[in-house]
This record gives C-alpha cells, sequence and structure tokens, in this order.
C-alpha cells in the first residue's frame, strides 16, 4: 500500500535545482501530475489546456491504476481475432470506414508490432514504467488530499468459456515474467470475490496489487487544485503553436504568445499536430471510448470487473456504476455513437443482476494511442527545451503520476529510473 518507497523528486530534495519557467500543454491526469512534480523541484510552472483540469479523456475512463498492465494492446494472438470482433455487434472494437485511409499506416504500423519480439520488449519497457505508478499515485495523492478515492481492490478479469480462459493464457504468462501477482480463480473462488455477480463464468484472472479510483476526474481536480494553493498558474485557453526560439520557447494560444524555458506537451490525442511542428511525426491515433453511468444497485461489486468475452467494464464508483466499452477507431472530428455501447446493457444486467439500467449520463472520450502501446516521453528530435508526454493509450491513469515524476526527473537531470530509450519520442 501505500507506504511505497520514496521517489526520486523526495530523494534529491536539498539538491541544487536551477529553477525554469515551464509551461505544460494540457491539463489531464498527465499534464496536472507533471506539474506538480516540477512544481515540487522549485520550478514557476503553468498548465494551458482549452478545458478545466480532468474534464477531457481523464474524466471518464475506468479508473483503474492497473499496474500490472505490463502487457501490449495488440499482439499476435491478438490480431488474429479482429475480423471477429469487428463483426460482432456486441464486440467493442469498431472502425470508421471513411476514416481507413488515415488509419492505414497506423494500422500498419500496429501490425509490425505485433511481432513476438517487440511484444517481449515493449513488455518489459512497459513493467519498467508501471512500477513507478502505485508510488507516484500516492504521493500526489495524499500531497492533494484525494488518498481516499485511491482503493486497493485490485482488478478483475472474467471469462465466460474455458476456450477464451485458456486463450489467455500467453498474457498471463508474460505478465507473470514481468513479476505482476497474477491469481487465477475457479468458479467457486470468482463467487467468494464476487457474490453478486451471475455464476456465468468459467474462471478468472485477479490482479490483486492494482488500485481502483472511485472518481478520475476528482483526483485529477484535486492535483489541480493543490497545484494552485501551490501558486501555480492554470489558463484556460487553446494552445495554437509551439515554436522554438533562439533563447526561450514560445507557447502560443488564442490569447497571445508567452515565453517558457521548458514546455512539456501533454495533450493527449491532441498531441499530434504539436509534435509535428517540432520536428517528429509521431503515429498516434485516437481510440474512442465510452460511458454509461448507471445508478449503484444495493448488491454492488467489490470492485471493476472487465469482461473478456465482449471487452466491456463495470466499475463501481463514488456516484454510481460506470459501464465502460468501445474501441472506436474514428479520428478526433466524427460524432459519438453511443449506439453499440447501449447494446451492451443488456449483456452487463445478465453479469450483474441487481443492476439498474436506468441511464444517468453518457460519455465519450479520445484515448492517445502508439501502435507499440508505449507512450512517448522524452525531449523533442528538434529541440530538447521540449518535452512529450503523450500517448499512453489505455494506461493513462494508471502511468499519468509516474510519467510527471520522470519528465521532472529529466529536466532536472536525474536518472528517471526506467527503460527511458524504449519511451523515446524519436523511436523507430
Amino acid at each position: 500500500m501505500p507506504g511505497a518507497a520514496a521517489t526520486a523528486t523526495e530523494a534529491a530534495q536539498g539538491l541544487d535545482i536551477k529553477p525554469f519557467d515551464i509551461i505544460v500543454a494540457g491539463a489531464g491526469v498527465v499534464g496536472m501530475a507533471t506539474a506538480l512534480y516540477l512544481q515540487k523541484d522549485g520550478h514557476r510552472v503553468t498548465v494551458i489546456d482549452p478545458r478545466d483540469p480532468g474534464m477531457a479523456t481523464s474524466f471518464g475512463n475506468a479508473g483503474g491504476v492497473v499496474t500490472a498492465g505490463n502487457a501490449p494492446l495488440v499482439t499476435g494472438q491478438t490480431l488474429k481475432k479482429v475480423p471477429g470482433m469487428l463483426l460482432d455487434p456486441e464486440n467493442a472494437l469498431r472502425i470508421s470506414w471513411r476514416y481507413l485511409p488515415q488509419l492505414a499506416p497506423w494500422l500498419l504500423r500496429l501490425a509490425l508490432s505485433a511481432r513476438a519480439e517487440r511484444v517481449e520488449a515493449a513488455s518489459k519497457a512497459l513493467a519498467s514504467l508501471n512500477a513507478l505508478a502505485e508510488p507516484a499515485w500516492w504521493e500526489l495523492s495524499r500531497l492533494s488530499g484525494v488518498e481516499d478515492l485511491l482503493k486497493p481492490r485490485g482488478w478483475l478479469k472474467v471469462f465466460g468459456t474455458k476456450a477464451g480462459f485458456d486463450d489467455n493464457a500467453a498474457e498471463r504468462e508474460m505478465l507473470a515474467r514481468r513479476g505482476a501477482k497474477v491469481d487465477v480463480l475457479n468458479r467457486d473462488e470468482l463467487r467468494q470475490l464476487e457474490p453478486n455477480m451471475a455464476p456465468i463464468f468459467h474462471g478468472a484472472v485477479f490482479f490483486p496489487d492494482c488500485l481502483a479510483l472511485v472518481n478520475p476526474f476528482r483526483a485529477v481536480d484535486g492535483f489541480a487544485a493543490e497545484f494552485q494553493r501551490r501558486g501555480g498558474v492554470i489558463l484556460k485557453e487553446t494552445v495554437t503553436a509551439i515554436e522554438p526560439g533562439t533563447d526561450a520557447c514560445q507557447v502560443v494560444s488564442d490569447s497571445g504568445s508567452r515565453s517558457a524555458d521548458r514546455v512539456v506537451l501533454a495533450a493527449g490525442a491532441w498531441s499530434k499536430g504539436f509534435a509535428r511542428q517540432l520536428g517528429l511525426k509521431p503515429p498516434l491515433e485516437t481510440e474512442r471510448g465510452y460511458h454509461l453511468m448507471l445508478p449503484a444497485p444495493e448488491k454492488n461489486l467489490n470492485r471493476p470487473v472487465l469482461n473478456m468475452d465482449k471487452s466491456f467494464c463495470l466499475c463501481p464508483m463514488e456516484t454510481g456504476v460506470r459501464l465502460t466499452s468501445g474501441d472506436e477507431l474514428a479520428g478526433l472530428a466524427a460524432p459519438p455513437d453511443y449506439t453499440p455501447i447501449r447494446r451492451i446493457l443488456p449483456l452487463a444486467k445478465n453479469m450483474l443482476p441487481s443492476l439498474d439500467l436506468d441511464e444517468q449520463s453518457a460519455w465519450m472520450g479520445y484515448r492517445p494511442s502508439m501502435p507499440d502501446s508505449l507512450p512517448a516521453i522524452g525531449p523533442a528530435p528538434r529541440d530538447p527545451r521540449v518535452f512529450f508526454a503523450f500517448g499512453h493509450g489505455h494506461y493513462g491513469m494508471t502511468q499519468g503520476p509516474a510519467t510527471g515524476r520522470v519528465i521532472a526527473d529529466m529536466i532536472a537531470g536525474r536518472d528517471p529510473g526506467f527503460l527511458a530509450d524504449s519511451f523515446s519520442p524519436n523511436r523507430a
């Protein structure tokens, strides 16, 4: 729990760190965590975002701090399932055929990333970053007074068939190689863990060391409040350009231009255009995810439960039960389509019979995803004063505070303590 090892920031207290004027573009979990860690190092930090902190992708996710998530999104095994998933109207994966010409290069790189040697390398890299996640989450949540939102409940995956369960064996073995604690549960053991869930599953995999956030937005909002309490500035503006200069970088917004000694680009799915201004064409795409908020039943789940057969998750939250689903590849401009996630409601009811299907709200967000499942973390190719921190895909909530700590370490010249080269923005 909570008594995690001291972070590099704590260990470096008392060292001589030159304070900079730093602008962070993006006020999601990655941006706000980065701003807090930079502020702890004595830098003067300004955060710029057109939305309030935590109101974009950080708002509506499943709330998992999945420190065992050391498997890339796509492997050779999962790639074989894609055609069947696309033909299944109840499955989360969807591709907009109108968007396919723009998407094709990313899909090709995704397929290349599924080769066995690349999957293993990506898994090792993810494990090095995820190892920093829990200590960073506890540090920032305590600092911000939102540690009550972090629950040591674990992460549970359930399988309706023996075939599906057996098919997951390769992933379990890979996660175990990375040191994750993996408990395999039979029907009876699953029933003891989740007595209110229908006894319809063949078995489950439980990751007991993972954490659950019962209100992801309130966590990021807490980070922002603490950042401002300590003198940080948050500007609700739209950044239009990041321009290298001789003496300083210029960050241009719809309200004017500001100089900064260092800039951190943490704008999630909106980062691609800015990266191109700085000499990099990142293979960044948008995986659109959806949620429906439902009332909390009296007989609820004890933790987030991921239905592996249909790729949806039921998450007990502070404000009800969140049904999350959707891996829609349609870019940033297309309007949301809530029809597919609403088709899942009967499946969710079948899984948790006490579930009330009275929809309270619906939401769509944009996961910023790289083909190899590794975010871009590090200095820009053309200007080392600009640092990239985007592309976390399905693990943005998990890796946000760890990324913030790593960026602060890099700017201070400290060893960030993870496989930094694997996350280089300039990697092939």
